[in-house]
């Protein structure tokens, strides 16, 4: 029987849960035995992934797998490098010569 791992990130701390699921079991059947979505009902299915790849919950888990809940992100990432370069000045940019 495959043990995975299903984990939800939270700004300071970590849920993870140990599981043993049935031979040929999907993610989805994972996250349901792991009890995290009682604990936490404001998450969104939609996006989850193993070992950092985006997954489809009907995909079969294997032994060792890490089953991922992704929080929507807060900031535009683009966004965030852009004010954090306007902080510094333009420093660790690319400069153009004429």
């Amino acid at each position: 029987m495959p043990r995975v791992e299903v984990v939800f990130a939270l700004p300071l701390v970590q849920d993870v849960t140990v599981v043993q699921c049935r031979e040929g079991a999907s993610v989805r059947e994972a996250i349901e035995q792991s009890a995290v979505l009682m604990r936490h009902p404001d998450i969104d299915l939609e996006r989850v992934g193993i070992w950092g790849r985006r997954c489809a919950l009907d995909d079969t888990v294997r032994a060792g797998d890490r089953i991922e809940l992704y929080r929507p992100l807060t900031a535009d990432p683009k966004e965030v490098r852009r004010r954090r370069a306007a902080r510094r000045g333009g420093a660790g940019t690319a400069k153009v010569r004429d």
